[in-house]
């Protein structure tokens, strides 16, 4: 009868809306609520089944086990434009608050050597809402404001090559939903190869799927190492947004990879740390500049202008008693939006570079936990270097920091 409870969450969850969030870029810090509390660190760590969203390797020490966890995410965004007599204002970008962002994972001791799982997130997203539309000044109307939104489901296999290596394999699909509005007007109507499907359109969406490859090794009896790459995924157009993004709407996943560690220090002690890589610059829309103008839609047309960034992790978890568990960590991510692109980018201020989680877990019974992580992404600001020199000169500056806090339930069976 209990293993009716996956399936019955899972129809659950995928009831829900999608929802959107921003932390490394777009991307976000942690996959899973343990994860959370340790500052996104998850490369070398087998937390939970959602964990094959880091690392599909994973699977081969989790068992057989359920996690269902969802994180309310708050974010403050804001713009100022001066020095430019069509745009200067201060901008809040909060119109809307807040989110729920749900996650539910499956694993499978298939066997000695043998693992599966299945895994459903959010990996990324972005939203704004400006009431007062930072770019009525070039004859923009209505609020001003972008809804992008990311949901993965990762199906993974692990493979334990020897008892202390194995190896895993995945195959995520991404369904993804965008909206923009009040980037119209002559003046950006001008700039689009298509000002039909520019802005205000509604909500459009789009699919496709990639590989994911991940491996980790108990090199001692205390420190295991890992690696994981996720592949770009090629997805289908944003038809309805074919003369804002470049490529006649095109907006893939870019690809992301990298290493990690975890050194049990003593038998209660856990120091983990990643490295992450994040190849935002190879999605034309995202990391095509804005100057020089290039007619938004096209090939090469003008992007966000986001750069590739390392992201470094690092945390602890302390094993306070058999059913007591407490986490921390930091997080320092590269800044993937350039001075010089931060006037188109009021609509994506994705600037947050670091963050401090804190987190635990408690085992009521030996097949259930409960998990909580609160992370504070700390205020960032970029202030604009030649922003607006093909609008009139002056500057856009922006500023970014985010409330998380999740929560999440586990059950082994």
């Amino acid at each position: 009868m209990n293993k009716l409870h996956p399936l019955a969450a899972a129809i659950a969850l995928a009831t829900l809306p999608l929802t959107a969030e921003a932390t490394n870029g777009y991307f976000t810090h942690g996959n899973s609520i343990k994860a959370q509390g340790m500052a996104g660190v998850s490369y070398a760590m087998a937390h939970d089944s959602i964990s094959a969203a880091s690392n599909p390797a994973a699977l081969t020490v989790l068992g057989d086990q359920f996690d269902l966890g969802v994180t309310w995410f708050k974010p403050e965004r804001d713009a100022r434009i001066s020095g430019n007599p069509a745009f200067n204002g201060q901008y809040d970008g909060n119109g809307d608050k807040s989110f729920w962002i749900p996650e539910l994972g499956f694993s499978r001791q298939h066997s000695e050597r043998l693992a599966y799982g299945v895994a459903m997130y959010a990996n990324g997203g972005m939203n704004t809402s400006y009431a007062n539309n930072p770019y009525a000044g070039a004859g923009a109307t209505g609020d001003a404001g972008v809804d992008l939104s990311q949901l993965f489901v990762t199906s993974s296999v692990g493979y334990r090559l020897t008892e202390r290596y194995s190896v895993g394999v995945g195959l995520t699909y991404v369904y993804q939903m965008f909206e923009a509005r009040g980037v119209n007007g002559p003046a950006f109507e001008s700039m689009s190869s298509n000002p039909a499907a520019l802005s205000d359109n509604g909500h459009d969406s789009s699919d496709g799927f990639g590989l994911k490859l991940g491996w980790q090794g108990q090199v001692t009896d205390t420190l295991t190492l890992a690696a994981s790459w996720s592949s770009k995924i090629k997805t289908d157009r944003f038809s309805d947004y074919r003369g804002l993004f470049a490529e006649q709407g095109g907006f893939d996943v870019p690809e992301t990879y990298g290493l990690g560690f975890a050194w049990q220090m003593n038998p209660q002690w856990t120091l983990a740390g990643d490295w992450q890589r994040i190849n935002y610059s190879d999605v034309a829309s995202v990391g095509n500049p804005l100057i020089p103008i290039t007619q938004l839609g096209q090939d090469n047309g003008s992007g966000f202008g986001w750069q590739d960034i390392n992201v470094y992790k690092l945390g602890v978890s302390y094993d306070w008693s058999s059913r007591l568990t407490f986490r921390a960590g930091y997080s320092y991510a590269d800044q993937p939006v350039p001075s010089s692109e931060t006037f188109f980018n009021i609509l994506a201020p994705g600037v947050v570079q670091e963050h401090v989680s804190l987190g635990a877990s408690w085992r009521p019974s030996p097949a259930q936990e409960l998990t909580f992580a609160y992370t504070r992404a700390l205020e960032e600001s970029v202030e604009g270097n030649g922003s607006l020199a093909a609008f009139g000169g002056g500057e856009a500056d922006l500023s970014m920091s985010q409330d998380i806090l999740g929560l999440a339930w586990s059950y082994r069976f």
